[in-house]
């Protein structure tokens, strides 16, 4: 007599790995994959930086003065000037390169800030107007800065270190974009 064979049970089925959790949206990056973020000219850093130099010049000759009337207290203030100046300076750098827009279909997106972010979002419909500005160190290093008006005074945005070119197009752009939405209310 022959035994009856029962078959070999199956091996289980290997697990299931978990698919990897979703990376956290912030509040001021909502749209990571819809949105191209398009930087400020690395040139702005420069304007930044000459100018905050020729703040701590003036300051600079202000302890000056005071050290040939014989105040005690110079080379202390001579120090926190320069540890100021180095932070400054610093911040100056990571906050020019924290500066991005984005052109969406409907609105512009501007965001900046290191330590208080700020995420703006400008619908082409509530523009007023649009003006390109450039002050002398803008001038100097071929750059412009993009001013938004909304009419509400605190959502008016603005996109700094721009090339002239790029300005332009973007001033041209955004009227045309406002005017055809606001033709469509």
């Amino acid at each position: 007599m022959t035994e009856p064979t029962t078959p070999p049970s199956p091996a289980p089925p290997p697990p299931v790995a978990a698919a990897p959790p979703a990376p956290p949206v912030s509040p001021l990056d909502p749209w990571p994959d819809t949105v191209t973020w398009r930087p400020v000219s690395p040139k702005l850093i420069a304007v930044e930086l000459l100018s905050l130099g020729f703040g701590l010049l003036l300051f600079a000759a202000g302890v000056a003065v005071l050290a040939m009337i014989g105040w005690d207290y110079t080379g202390l203030v001579a120090a926190a000037v320069a540890l100021y100046g180095v932070l400054r300076a610093i911040a100056i750098v990571r906050a020019v390169r924290a500066w991005g827009y984005a052109e969406r279909e409907r609105d512009l997106l501007v965001r900046h800030g290191l330590l208080i972010r700020r995420l703006s979002i400008v619908p082409y419909a509530r523009m007023q107007f649009v003006d390109v500005t450039a002050g002398p160190l803008e001038r100097a290093f071929n750059l412009a800065t993009v001013q938004l008006h909304t009419a509400a005074a605190a959502s008016d945005a603005r996109v700094p270190g721009l090339p002239p070119a790029e300005a332009s197009r973007l001033r041209d752009r955004l009227t045309a974009l406002g005017e055809i939405t606001t033709e469509g209310l």
